[in-house]
C-alpha cells in the first residue's frame, strides 16, 4: 500500500448531511450540498470563496451544465437553475411520498444518473434513472430511462477511464458493483468489493486515472481506495465517523476533497464533522462532464 495520506478541512462547516463533491473545471469551484440542510455550497480553493445557495426542498446532488448554472437532484425530481441561481425548472417532477432523491452522477455521454432512496431507508423503495442530455420536448422535458428499478440507498456512480465500466454502490448491500456499458446503459451487474462487517457502509465514490475506486465508508471514519480488480490498496482514515462522498478537484486533479455528516453523532460529534475536508495530492483524478443540458 501507498504511504498514509492525511485530511484537512477546506471548508469549516456544520452541514447535517454533506453529500456529493464535484470539481467544476469550467469556473475552478468545488460543488457539494447539504441534503438536509437544503444548501448547494460553492468553494474555490484558489480564493477561498465560498457561495451558499438555498434550494426548495432537500437537495441530494447538484452537477454543474454545460450551458451554465446547476442540475440538481431534489426530493420530487430533478431540475435546474441558470448560472444566477434563479431560472429554477423541472427536469423531471416525479414526487412520491415518503421518498427524496440522493447521489447522482454524469455519465460520459453527459446524461445524468440520478438516485433515490426513501427516508425510512425501506428496501426496494429507491430507483436509479437516467436522464437524456438532449432535451426530448418543446416543454423541456427529458428522455428518461429507468436503470435500477428497486434500490435501497442509491449512492456512488462512476464510471472507468475508459468509459467501458460503470461502478455503483446501493449501500446497505455493502457491496460496491461493476457492470459492463451496453451502449448507454450497465449489463451484467456484479460484486467487485464487499466492505466486511463492522467497517461501515460504502456511500459515495470516485474513480482516478488509474481506474481505481475511491470509496467513503458512512460509520467507517475512512475512504478506500480499490484497484480494478477489487483489492484494497489504500486506506485514509478521517477525523470524523461519517463520511459521505469523494471527488478529486483543484489544481491538476490532484486533491482528494470529502464531505461528512452531522447528522445522528449527537454530542460525540468530531468538530470536523459537517465539514469539507481536503486530501492534498492524493492521487490523479479524472476530468468529470457536466450535464449536457
Amino acid at each position: 500500500m501507498s504511504p498514509a495520506k492525511t485530511a484537512e478541512p477546506a471548508v469549516r462547516e456544520r452541514a447535517q448531511l454533506g453529500e456529493g463533491p464535484t470539481w467544476d473545471d469550467a469556473t475552478g469551484r468545488l460543488i457539494w450540498v447539504d441534503i438536509l440542510g437544503s444548501r448547494v455550497h460553492t468553494y474555490d480553493p484558489a480564493t477561498g470563496r465560498r457561495t451558499v445557495m438555498a434550494t426548495e426542498q432537500h437537495v441530494g446532488a447538484a452537477k454543474p451544465r454545460a450551458g451554465g448554472g446547476l442540475v440538481v437532484n431534489l426530493r420530487d425530481g430533478v431540475a435546474s437553475y441558470d448560472a444566477e441561481g434563479a431560472g429554477f425548472r423541472w427536469l423531471l417532477h416525479d414526487p412520491v411520498p415518503g421518498r427524496r432523491g440522493n447521489d447522482a452522477a454524469v455519465a460520459p455521454d453527459g446524461s445524468l444518473w440520478a438516485g433515490t432512496m426513501r427516508y425510512d431507508e425501506a428496501p426496494g423503495g429507491g430507483t436509479l434513472v437516467r436522464l437524456a442530455p438532449e432535451t426530448a420536448t418543446a416543454a423541456g422535458a427529458r428522455a428518461v430511462t429507468e436503470i435500477f428499478p428497486s434500490v435501497t440507498v442509491s449512492n456512488g456512480t462512476g464510471w472507468s477511464p475508459d468509459g467501458r465500466l460503470v461502478y455503483y454502490i446501493d449501500s446497505p448491500t455493502r457491496r460496491v458493483d461493476v457492470c459492463r456499458m451496453d451502449g448507454q446503459l450497465p449489463a451484467e451487474r456484479r460484486g467487485l468489493v464487499r466492505i466486511e462487517d463492522g467497517a461501515g457502509f460504502p456511500d459515495g465514490l470516485a474513480v482516478d486515472a488509474d481506474g481505481c475506486v475511491w470509496v467513503a465508508l458512512w460509520d467507517g471514519g475512512q475512504v478506500r481506495r480499490y484497484t480494478p480488480d477489487g483489492t484494497l490498496d489504500r486506506t485514509i482514515t478521517l477525523p470524523t465517523s461519517r463520511p459521505t462522498a469523494c471527488a478529486f478537484g483543484g489544481p491538476g486533479l490532484r486533491d482528494l476533497y470529502i464531505t461528512t455528516a452531522r447528522t445522528g453523532l449527537g454530542e460525540n460529534a468530531h468538530p470536523y464533522a459537517g465539514s469539507l475536508l481536503v486530501v492534498p495530492d492524493a492521487g490523479q483524478g479524472l476530468a468529470t462532464p457536466a450535464f449536457g443540458g
